[in-house]
């Protein structure tokens, strides 16, 4: 039941900002695509997700565990302290830290969410700023890069 309502909700959330990110122009055309693709894409696919919970067959599974509670609002805080210190600390640092907090809340052990974290910030750094020519902010690695 609550799932259910929770994905209805969320469908309704979804078709609101859809209306909102159908009316994203850019002043000059710096995409082919325009600004209005990639929001409206994501919203398509979790409206889908959504769309497939509420009407999905069989009898719905309610009850979480006060563990698993627990652990999606740790995952909601980590994601929240990842986009307040993307800036102060740059991609690379804030990257590596969300993805070690979230591989922990998802029972990883310490080392692999480590080296994961690291290097997910490191090579997801690469590919947005060398292959995509996407600019990120360095943060406290600013001052390293210029001098």
């Amino acid at each position: 039941m609550y799932v259910r309502l929770f994905a209805a909700i969320w469908l309704l959330f979804c078709a609101c900002l859809a209306v909102i990110a159908w009316g994203f122009q850019a002043p000059f055309a710096y995409d082919p695509v325009g600004p209005r693709a990639y929001p409206l894409l994501l919203l398509a696919l979790m409206a889908v997700g959504s769309a497939w919970l509420v009407f999905k067959p069989g009898e719905a599974v309610e009850m979480l565990s006060r563990r698993a509670l627990q652990r999606a609002g740790l995952c909601i805080l980590t994601l929240l302290a990842y986009a307040v210190l993307f800036e102060p600390l740059g991609f690379i640092l804030s990257t590596a830290l969300a993805t070690f907090v979230l591989g922990l809340l998802f029972t990883g052990r310490v080392l692999p969410c480590l080296v994961s974290g690291v290097l997910m910030g490191v090579l997801l750094y690469a590919l947005f700023d060398y292959a995509l020519d996407v600019p990120l902010p360095l943060g406290v690695f600013e001052a390293l890069v210029e001098s």
